[in-house]
């Protein structure tokens, strides 16, 4: 059954802590897929625990359907918790190399001027191009991917957007050993 688009969908950011274990972003992957959801945008790295790693994905979604994706994730063997982030409440970054021609003084000075403003690295030079590193949210990256336009753009990059929560609260509090060791204890 195909899902039908709805108007009420918006882009949600899960952050996911997993057991370091091969064949585990697949099984993560094929749930998504399993439920007819395209992922917009996906990280994986190390976590600062050992033999974890986290993972951030970004979907388009509805409210509900959100929470359940956020649950059912939840029941995965190899995954220790699950963090469903709101734009309010959390910090969105994500990497963006550009490569872009520039064939003479004028349009090389000119990109190292938008990149001093975005506050861009210019993290390689050669004759004929320089590639640009932008680290950002959203609105910056395709801020100066619009004036980059301009110019040939001869390559661009991303990695996907990571994310954490913003304040005291970090993806270790709901973890399943605390709500496994804690079931139950309300019950009386």
């Amino acid at each position: 059954m195909k899902r039908q688009l709805d108007t009420t969908q918006k882009l949600y950011t899960l952050c996911m802590l997993v057991q370091d274990v091969p064949g585990v972003l697949s099984q993560v992957a094929r749930l998504f897929s399993r439920k007819g959801y395209n992922i917009e945008s996906l990280a994986v790295g190390t976590a600062d625990l050992p033999n974890t790693s986290r993972i951030t994905i970004e979907i388009m979604a509805d409210d509900d359907h959100a929470r359940l994706l956020s649950n059912q994730l939840r029941k995965l063997f190899p995954v220790h918790s699950v963090k469903l982030l709101t734009p309010q409440k959390s910090i969105r970054r994500e990497l963006v190399l550009y490569k872009v021609r520039t064939p003479d003084n004028d349009t090389r000075n000119a990109i190292i001027q938008i990149a001093n403003i975005f506050r861009a690295n210019i993290i390689d030079v050669s004759v004929g191009t320089l590639t640009l590193a932008v680290v950002g949210g959203e609105s910056k990256t395709e801020g100066i991917e619009k004036i980059l336009e301009e110019f040939e753009v001869m390559e661009l990059v991303r990695t996907g957007s990571v994310a954490l929560e913003r304040g005291q609260e970090t993806i270790y509090d709901e973890t399943k050993e605390k709500g496994e060791f804690n079931y139950g204890k309300n019950v009386l």
